[in-house]
């Protein structure tokens, strides 16, 4: 029986709870939030505003940076520059900390709904120490580039818990492939959707396709977080306070302009640190522009094969993830399964609310 203390205890405790359980469903969204605590952003429609930043490089003319403006514009979307998205300083978009503080500017900033990156290029590793990760957690939005914005993707994906997005940069156009897997991915969302997959290609007579052919290097079915992007900037993170944990995830690899021998010291490095040990299943797509220089080279198909066979883990290669015109967009913290037996990604939840 209780005593008269824990009776008015038990009140106290009951009346403040009723006092703060408004504010604090006010400030909920239960369906933001995956069950492993991973933020999801609101979806991508008409009408929002898209802050547009240059984390990294900036282009050469300011006519490119107009015409990603236009490219926003065509969306229904509104357009806010970044306060630094004119700067040049060498062959980065203006100094660090001005980059890091339009990143931080743009998820603070009420009016913006989501940000899109203008262009990769080089740089963004250097602005992680000066990114506000408490402030980006709690103004989840879409954050979308690919390249060297693969950092900041897997740096604002490990250390703020929200989910980002491996796709389209600003100072592109779309092709229809590519405007098809944004949409499906940032507008309409649905699970059990099919990522990546190679566009349909008419067979006829005498062709057929060799582009956009899918490998796979072992077979398997396998379900985890998907992370990853640009090879080369996955190895810069790796013993940074800014590396996604590896375990259990997907990882999803592409590169370009690297010769077969970078590629496999690239992955051999992921290796002898011991984090291909770790994931659950790898997919590797484009290496756009990989050739073999003079003198003898193995292929980039010879390196996945004899850097990536022996995993134990399901692995394909060839999906349409890359330095490429027809691109998928990838959300970097959702649940995805590969299926490398039946040559198949499926993202197994939305990623935006």
């Amino acid at each position: 029986m209780l005593d008269r203390r824990s009776l008015i205890k038990a009140f106290i405790s009951s009346t403040l709870a009723a006092a703060l359980l408004p504010s604090v469903l006010a400030n909920a969204n239960p369906s933001a939030a995956t069950p492993r605590g991973i933020l999801k952003p609101k979806r991508l429609q008409a009408g929002q505003t898209i802050g547009l930043i240059a984390p990294s490089s900036n282009t050469w003319e300011d006519q490119e940076i107009y015409f990603a403006m236009d490219i926003i514009r065509s969306f229904g979307f509104k357009v806010k520059s970044a306060e630094h998205l004119f700067t040049r300083t060498a062959y980065l978009a203006g100094s660090d900390q001005d980059r890091a503080s339009d990143v931080n500017a743009m998820f603070g900033d009420n009016s913006v709904d989501a940000i899109f990156c203008l262009r990769g290029g080089y740089g963004s590793p250097r602005i992680l120490p000066y990114l506000d990760y408490e402030l980006i957690r709690n103004n989840p939005k879409v954050f979308l580039g690919y390249s060297d914005v693969t950092a900041l993707l897997n740096a604002i994906y490990a250390r703020s818990q929200i989910m980002t997005f491996h796709g389209p940069i600003a100072k592109q156009s779309f092709t229809d492939y590519t405007l098809a897997q944004f949409k499906k991915v940032l507008f309409d969302p649905k699970s059990h959707s099919v990522l990546a997959a190679p566009p349909p290609f008419e067979i006829v007579e005498g062709q057929a396709e060799l582009e956009n052919r899918l490998t796979t290097v072992n077979k398997g079915k396998a379900s985890g977080v998907l992370i990853g992007g640009n090879l080369s900037l996955m190895v810069k993170l790796v013993g940074s306070p800014y590396e996604p944990d590896f375990t259990d995830k997907i990882l999803f690899l592409e590169d370009v302009e690297e010769a077969p021998y970078r590629i496999d010291g690239m992955l051999t490095h992921l290796k002898i640190a011991g984090r291909l040990d770790k994931i659950a299943g790898l997919v590797f797509g484009k290496c756009t522009d990989c050739e073999v220089g003079s003198g003898p080279s193995f292929s980039v198909e010879h390196v996945l094969n004899d850097r990536l066979g022996d995993l134990g883990v399901p692995v394909l290669s060839g999906v349409m993830i890359g330095h490429i015109e027809d691109m998928a967009t990838v959300p970097i913290g959702a649940m995805a399964t590969l299926d490398a037996t039946n040559q198949k990604l499926t993202l197994d939840e939305p990623a935006v609310i």
